[in-house]
């Protein structure tokens, strides 16, 4: 049996969704936007949104990886680097 709230119609559920995401931001579009990675994860999403395809976007992949490692490093919670 369905939970209360996942049988809405085409419809409904765009309207729905649009209504939440008018209340508040996502929490992981906040979280990127805090970490200075935002450029880069918006090229990401153009190359995306453009290609359809993640693997004719590596460029914006990897330059948006390593801001995201960068910005770990800097607060200490992400993984520990390579060895060089």
């Amino acid at each position: 049996m369905a939970r209360p709230g996942h049988g809405w119609s085409g419809a409904a559920a765009a309207k729905r969704g649009s209504e939440e995401e008018e209340e508040g931001e996502d929490p992981l579009d906040a979280r990127i936007a805090r970490s200075g990675c935002l450029e880069q994860h918006r090229q990401l999403q153009e190359c995306m949104a453009e290609r359809r395809d993640w693997r004719h976007c590596q460029e914006q992949v990897r330059a948006f990886g390593a801001c995201m490692a960068q910005q770990q490093r800097q607060r200490g919670t992400g993984p520990a680097q390579p060895p060089d």
